[in-house]
């Protein structure tokens, strides 16, 4: 990469302008990690501590983790699983969820990463997309699968309970808790309906042969809904993840290989979980330490204090829950060296009141399921611009381009403190959307230019500073939300007659979800009356956290309604209740 570029003396010492992309499979991390730590733990979820130093948890080593997901593969293979099918991960963070990922690629087959919070009539447009023909899933959640699947390709369920790693002491007390909050329930054989714990103890043992290659064979189906609601499938491939993985491992030059505790409390099936925790976890022969709730602060900071985690990927709102914790001065969290924040911007003063408590380092980065995630990031160790998302990562460039094309179809670059597109181009950008050519080459161009939505300027020194958003979509921590799925929903409720939803800015979440609300004539409505008609219908995150009434939306002479004059509106409320 030419010296040309201004962010490469911005780089601290260590970390390369170029990184070398080894030809290899996600899978050969594992592999060689069990090679070279087998008796070290691999994954571990602590799921209670309790007295005298004891805990209730389920651990895996490296050779257990490596071997599980062997034995995954054969099943798969065994059910005819094989190159190119889909198979579906629709399950939170626990031991199994790391078996079965690398068991997939081991068959050769293509995992779908899926929220397990997802409704029926949200989870079912993304088996039909992906054509997935197997899913494996908790057994408390196989209802809402039985109820999509006329509807879908999938052929073949596989269930699995967060206790199936957990000593049989426990077992039963966790599953009579997981059963209170809907995730475990005993479901009787069928036909198409397999267990988790059945399929390893059948032989054969070893995964099947299957030749890779890297650079073409999509390894990951990441779900974008874009800007409308349409979901779209983000196909990375062998390369591109394994290429972000070891771009990661560049930037965090401080990290010691095989002494290394990960804390996996962003969602695995999330693209940023998956790379920079889950992944990148793997590559450096960490204990990945698995939290399944992301808003548990208090087991996270028992988790961050009796584990000793050195690093901790998160979303600014895990970060602002631990610093405004009534009791976070009781727990010694010096154990952490980094910390990289995405999903939404990180206010400055969070990062410097996390830094003072750890005595490590909380830098923003910047990322979007198309680039596997992470494009850009402050430097660990190095110099941090507070508000930037820091510059691009080694064997990455980043420009900012004309907002539109000129007549022959291509974007001006700018200059240093112009305004316009974030876009992004190297190897952990995506190969495209399954099965919609028209969208995968608006969104990356002939030069392999990814084009990001987000609107954004460089500064002198190379660092990237993001300040508008082209696209409507509300990224409330970390997570995509799609206006009009939100607006939908809400057309549904026999009181409503217009909606219009936006991302406000929130302390916690970066955004969140605000609805605007038009009543049919003579009707009344609370606001939690239709809070409680989205539970029902939306994923939890997705459900609006604040409502306003009002007599009509403000909308273009033919009828549309204009969400940017909502969102000026609260812009201007924000400001004037700033002002003395």
């Amino acid at each position: 990469m030419s010296s040309t570029y201004p962010w490469l003396s911005s780089y601290e010492p260590g970390v390369p302008a170029t990184v070398e992309i080894p030809s290899r499979t996600i899978q050969q991390f594992l592999t060689d990690s069990a090679r070279k730590y087998p008796d070290k733990t691999a994954v571990r979820m602590v799921l209670r501590y309790l007295p005298l130093g004891l805990a209730v948890q389920a651990r895996l080593t490296y050779r257990e983790l490596d071997d599980l997901s062997s034995r995954f593969a054969a099943a798969l293979a065994a059910q005819g699983i094989g190159k190119g099918a889909r198979v579906a991960i629709m399950l939170p963070n626990c031991p199994q969820q790391v078996v079965v990922y690398f068991g997939i690629l081991k068959a050769g087959a293509i995992v779908v990463n899926t929220n397990p919070t997802y409704p029926p009539h949200e989870l079912e447009p993304l088996m039909q997309v992906s054509g997935a023909e197997a899913i494996i899933t908790l057994s408390g959640l196989y209802a809402r699968v039985k109820e999509i699947q006329p509807n879908t390709a999938l052929k073949t369920i596989l269930l699995t309970d967060v206790s199936d790693h957990v000593a049989g002491i426990f077992r039963r007390t966790v599953n009579r808790q997981l059963a209170t909050r809907g995730l475990y329930a005993a479901v009787p054989p069928a036909h198409g309906l397999l267990f988790y714990k059945d399929l390893l103890a059948r032989p054969p043992a070893a995964a099947p042969t299957t030749n890779f290659d890297p650079a073409a064979d999509t390894a990951v189906f990441q779900f974008t809904g874009g800007t409308t609601g349409t979901p779209k499938a983000a196909e990375l491939t062998h390369r591109n993840l394994v290429a972000n993985t070891v771009q990661m491992n560049a930037w965090f030059t401080t990290v010691s290989p095989g002494n290394e505790k990960v804390l996996l409390a962003l969602p695995a099936f999330h693209v940023y979980g998956m790379t920079v925790g889950m992944l990148f976890g793997v590559s450096v022969g960490a204990e990945i330490v698995i939290v399944a709730d992301p808003r548990d602060t208090n087991h996270i900071l028992n988790v961050l204090a009796h584990e000793k985690i050195t690093l901790y990927p998160g979303v600014p709102a895990m970060y602002i829950a631990i610093i405004n914790h009534p009791r976070v001065a009781d727990y010694d969290l010096r154990s952490i060296k980094a910390c990289l924040s995405g999903g939404s911007a990180l206010p400055v003063e969070v990062a410097q009141k996390f830094d003072e408590l750890t005595g490590g380092r909380l830098v923003e980065g910047f990322g979007m399921s198309e680039c596997s995630p992470v494009a850009t990031a402050n430097p660990i160790m190095g110099r941090v611009k507070f508000g930037s998302i820091g510059t691009p990562l080694s064997s990455t460039e980043v420009a900012i381009v004309a907002l539109e094309p000129d007549a022959s179809g291509h974007y001006r670059f700018l200059a240093a403190g112009e305004e316009g597109e974030v876009v992004v181009r190297g190897p952990q950008v995506m190969k495209g959307y399954y099965n919609n050519p028209e969208e995968s080459a608006r969104t990356v161009d002939a030069d392999g230019w990814l084009h990001t939505g987000d609107i954004g300027r460089m500064d002198e020194e190379g660092y990237f500073y993001i300040v508008d958003r082209k696209k409507d979509l509300i990224i409330a921590s970390g997570l995509n939300i799609v206006p009009r799925e939100v607006e939908e929903v809400l057309f549904m409720h026999p009181k409503v007659m217009e909606a219009a939803v936006i991302g406000v800015p929130d302390a916690k979440r970066g955004e969140t979800v605000k609805a605007f609300v038009v009543l049919k004539q003579g009707q009344s409505a609370t606001v939690e009356e239709l809070r409680a008609f989205c539970k029902e219908k939306l994923a939890p995150y997705k459900i609006p956290t604040q409502v306003e009434f009002r007599t009509e939306l403000p909308k273009t002479q033919v009828g549309k309604v204009l969400r940017r004059l909502l969102v000026a509106e609260e812009k201007a409320k924000l400001a004037a209740a700033d002002k003395p």
